[in-house]
């Protein structure tokens, strides 16, 4: 018999929960279904940083061509760095 989930006052003491706590112990994952949540995305939190502005300004370029607005090829370029770092690992 599965352990019942408490009931949580936050997403962070879900989050808390859930990172000591084996979910094996409260779901019986053999009578789970596979759900697709189209809406969903992920989480973002704004941040301050500062560039030199000939960065910026070739960051501009480079989106322009690629048709692209330069914050999200900012995000494109740092997820493939990330990407790589975690593959070089």
């Amino acid at each position: 018999m599965n352990k019942k989930i408490p009931k949580f006052r936050s997403e962070d003491e879900e989050r808390e929960f859930w990172a000591t706590h084996d979910s094996a112990d409260y779901v019986d994952w053999n009578k789970a279904r596979r759900v697709v949540l189209p809406e969903l995305r992920p989480s973002l939190k704004t941040i301050s940083l500062r560039l030199p502005e000939a960065m910026i300004e070739e960051l501009k370029l480079i989106a322009h061509k690629k048709d692209v607005p330069y914050q999200s090829l900012m995000k494109i370029f740092l997820s493939e760095k990330i990407n790589e770092e975690i593959k070089a690992r």
